[in-house]
């Protein structure tokens, strides 16, 4: 069993940044790919940024391409997704998943493990 647990999300201008946490405990992380979905009010889940086991491998849906970018520390247990140029739409709660696979997968079903979600609004 893994628990999730997101953090870092909050109130912030366009244009602005913000870096989402995702704090794994439970089990080690290392044989899990993760990734980072987005669900805004009366819209379905939406896939956001997806890695790989080992850190090498990531996928971004294109809408953030260039703006978001996911890592992880293994040794931390955590997985980071920093975004930058941050818009008005990507205002949702954004939620972190973790599948017992090496590469990360854009459907939501395909994950095992989910954290609460966390806030982020993007507005002047």
């Amino acid at each position: 069993q893994v628990q999730l647990v997101e953090s870092g999300g909050g109130l912030v201008q366009p244009g602005g940044s913000l870096r989402l946490s995702c704090a794994a405990s439970g089990r080690t992380f290392n044989p899990y790919a993760v990734g980072w979905f987005r669900q805004a009010p009366g819209k379905e889940r939406e896939f956001v940024a997806a890695i790989s086991w080992s850190g090498g491998t990531s996928n971004y849906t294109n809408s953030v391409k260039g703006r978001f970018t996911i890592s992880r520390d293994n040794a931390k247990n955590t997985v980071y997704l920093q975004m930058n140029s941050l818009k008005p739409e990507d205002t949702a709660v954004y939620s972190c998943a973790a599948a017992y696979v090496q590469f990360g997968r854009i459907i939501p079903s395909s994950y095992e493990f989910w954290g609460p979600g966390t806030q982020v609004t993007v507005s002047s």
